[in-house]
């Protein structure tokens, strides 16, 4: 029998407190009410979840466009819990840390896998290095790029970690290697209701898991004619989900992400992915950046860096890793970029910014 949203499960915990749905209801008003504002985003999506509708209104995040306001129904957030309780073999009384904001899909679906799976769901604030307890032992979590740099040396005391929200660098991938915890890089969005491919980071090997991303079960895959990926998901969504990724097929369930059509640079005729020169600079530059292009007379469009700094003090030297038409032409600082609502560069607005675009 499939669960349902109406009911918690027996077995679920929040911060080590066993709760029924009544009992969900007061803890929710007395976090919006009186909690820390992580708690009040807790407490609010309790509500939504626990309220009479069969759909929560989730917000996305705003990184290639204006934030979007989408209806997820519940049963599609329930199916998506289970299998990522099935993939990761996940069961009633496994302890789970979330230490992701509550107001974007992400967060909810940690909350939503412990109501309906039947986890013991202990919430921190969501912070760069999360403030948690060391010596107790999780079976799962799940984290941004930046907490899994931060909190590498941590976390032999999870037994598997989900990463998601950014491009994973080579630099953390070597800090992780030989880490205990399994970590997974996600791939999914607030229209696939959380992820809905993995790989593998760490103990690397020559299996497909550590190579490309692999649709969970019940996930089917193909492009359309930009090579952009189109996810069939019947039991996340009544229709097929056209996205912006670019990406390689390797089958109707793997693929390799290449980068967002939106940010594609056409310089000289050769189509260059800002994604992918991205991922060979990390680990070469300290400071926040990215790539992109402003038109150029010659090559129509030329590549620049853009730089989150007051000065611009690169070593040139580190572009002799990239191609040719990959190297930047250009470099830009600004001191601060914009940033959406959940800490994601705006490129378009940065550049605004900038006045290198209108």
């Amino acid at each position: 029998m499939i669960p349902n949203y109406k009911n918690v499960h027996l077995r679920f915990k929040l911060n080590g407190h066993h709760y029924s749905f009544e009992d969900l209801m007061e803890v929710a008003y007395s976090f919006v009410k009186e909690g820390e504002p992580y708690q009040q985003e807790l407490g609010n999506f309790l509500l939504d979840w626990l309220d009479r509708h069969d759909f929560i209104i989730v917000k996305t995040s705003g990184s290639t466009g204006r934030p979007k306001r989408l209806k997820i129904k519940k049963q599609a957030m329930v199916n998506s819990a289970i299998m990522t309780g099935d993939f990761f073999k996940l069961e009633p009384g496994n302890k789970m840390l979330n230490c992701l904001p509550s107001n974007f899909i992400a967060g909810k679906m940690m909350i939503v896998r412990a109501l309906i799976l039947g986890l013991e769901l202990d919430m921190v604030e969501p912070k760069a290095l999360p403030l948690i307890d060391y010596e107790k032992k999780y079976d799962f979590c799940a984290f941004t790029p930046m907490q899994l740099k931060n909190f590498a040396k941590y976390f032999n005391s999870i037994k598997t970690v989900i990463v998601g929200g950014g491009r994973v660098s080579n630099h953390i991938v070597s800090l992780i290697q030989d880490t205990k915890p399994q970590v997974w890089e996600t791939y999914g969005m607030t229209e696939t209701v959380s992820h809905i491919a993995v790989k593998k980071l760490n103990h690397r090997g020559d299996s497909e898991v550590h190579k490309r991303f692999k649709a969970l079960p019940n996930i089917s895959l193909s492009v359309d004619d930009r090579n952009c990926l189109v996810i069939d998901a019947p039991k996340l969504s009544d229709d097929k989900i056209v996205t912006n990724d670019i990406v390689k097929l390797h089958s109707d369930t793997s693929f390799d992400w290449l980068g967002r059509y939106d940010n594609v640079i056409n310089s000289g005729g050769i189509k260059l992915y800002p994604e992918q020169i991205e991922f060979k600079l990390r680990g070469k530059i300290e400071p926040q950046f990215f790539i992109t292009s402003i038109p150029d007379d010659t090559l129509g469009e030329k590549v620049i860096l853009v730089l989150e700094n007051d000065k611009n003090d690169i070593d040139t030297s580190i572009f002799n890793s990239l191609d040719k038409f990959e190297k930047p032409k250009e470099i830009f600082t600004i001191p601060k970029f914009i940033e959406t609502g959940s800490g994601k560069i705006h490129r378009k607005k940065t550049l605004k910014a900038l006045g290198l675009i209108n």
